[in-house]
């Protein structure tokens, strides 16, 4: 029998990547998938007692319960992956996402069940962040923490490309949804397609994640007796600093984002004469640039370090909000110049923000600690973004959607001067 406190066979590159990937592009498809139904499907299906501005603020309502499961999510998966390992949990997260998700897909509707309906949709919608909560932080440690010296923003932003792939393959299914059935047909049944196929994929990520063995960072924390007792108190009491400005340092991501996705295809497909299908298309065009400037990021973070390219991205990103009003009332042209621009800067800061955030703490408590800052910044970012963003632009016009951005992102530039350089840290 193998000593238990020996460090197991280091996982191949391959595999590493390939199980940190496949399991982030399985989350963020399910999540996707949601968000876009929260646009196009449920204010009709589970609240159409309601007119249709309040109805598609209540659908976002749900869409935002999720960021606030997530660091409960991450509270209880960082316990367990930082007391048991980052194996079993990752698998735990991922079934757990992908249960909540294949069951939106078997809900009743408010025609067949009533309030129930938002009720339950309500409830899966919850599963599916408590899931989120626990799967990033541990698939960018698994990365990272197998990462060679001089490697681990190369390795990180493995995770992160998980973002672009989910959403092409979530806006790609809903495309063809939009050319294969008519209006009637996709509310009646054709959007349900999308929930249930996401049990394939989850059970091709369960087999990916079941191959690979503990991380060595992880081991070498069991084998020398560095576990904590409770991870959350740890982080809470010890790296309060840490905590806080990892949370602020990622919030301007989340705000980006969700408001080039929930947000603009909301208002470009009512407010600005955009079909579903085009707007799709030209959202999908802008995440192609987004999985292109990942991986540059991750080679200017570990060439030049992750504090400077994150703070640059970030004064771009201001910038950006500053010209959102215009150039998304530019017609097609403009709508494509969002897509692009937003979306280049939005894969520019997010390649190496999960491998900072993984290095502002301890192996300890690592997996605990990055969750946190990573879903706590989803709250403050995203989680009220596509209604803060609905109300603004409706009483104060598109311009104020651009000016909340732009503070957000000013509050990431003073978090990201605060901190400190984590490029040489140990992992």
């Amino acid at each position: 029998m193998s000593d238990p406190g020996s460090v197991p066979r280091p996982n191949s590159a391959r595999r590493v990547l390939l199980a940190s990937l496949a399991g982030t592009t399985i989350e963020f498809f399910d999540f996707y998938i949601y968000a876009t139904a929260a646009v196009l499907v449920f204010p009709q299906l589970f609240f159409p007692a309601s007119e249709p501005a309040s109805a598609t603020l209540q659908s976002f309502a749900t869409f935002a319960l999720a960021f606030f499961a997530r660091p409960v999510g991450s509270a209880v998966f960082g316990h367990f992956g930082d007391r048991i390992g980052r194996k079993a949990t990752l698998v735990a997260a991922l079934l757990t996402m992908g249960i909540s998700t294949v069951v939106i897909g078997l809900l009743p509707t408010y025609a067949t069940i009533g309030l129930a309906a938002p009720l339950l949709l309500a409830l899966c919608r919850f599963g599916q962040g408590f899931g989120l909560g626990g799967e990033w932080g541990g698939a960018v440690l698994l990365a990272t923490e197998n990462a060679p010296p001089g490697r681990r923003a190369w390795y990180g932003m493995f995770p992160q490309l998980g973002a672009p792939i989910g959403f092409l393959c979530s806006g790609g299914i809903f495309v063809v949804l939009s050319r294969t059935l008519s209006d009637a047909q996709f509310l009646a049944w054709g959007w349900r397609l999308p929930f249930l196929a996401s049990a394939a994929l989850v059970l091709v990520g369960l087999w990916v994640r079941l191959k690979i063995t503990e991380t060595p960072a992880f081991a070498r924390a069991m084998a020398e007796e560095k576990r904590v007792a409770v991870p959350i108190m740890a982080v809470v009491r010890d790296h309060t600093r840490a905590l806080v400005l990892g949370t602020l340092i990622a919030v301007a991501t989340f705000t980006l984002f969700y408001l080039l996705t929930v947000f603009c295809l909301s208002w470009g497909t009512t407010k600005l004469g955009f079909t579903r299908e085009k707007f799709l298309l030209i959202q999908m065009t802008g995440v192609l640039f987004f999985g292109a400037a990942i991986p540059t990021s991750a080679i200017m973070a570990d060439a030049r370090g992750r504090k400077l390219t994150l703070a640059l991205v970030t004064v771009a990103i201001i910038l950006f909000g500053l010209a959102l009003a215009p150039l998304f009332h530019a017609g097609t042209a403009g709508a494509f110049a969002v897509m692009i621009v937003g979306f280049t800067l939005m894969g520019l800061t997010y390649g190496p923000l999960g491998t900072m955030l993984s290095e502002l703490f301890p192996t300890a408590v690592r997996y605990t600690g990055a969750s946190m800052t990573f879903n706590l910044a989803g709250i403050l970012g995203a989680s009220l973004a596509p209604y803060a963003a609905t109300w603004l632009a409706t009483h104060h016009g598109l311009h104020a959607v651009g000016h909340y951005l732009a503070i957000v992102a000013a509050v990431t530039l003073a978090a990201t001067l605060l901190s400190h350089e984590t490029r040489d840290t140990e992992h």
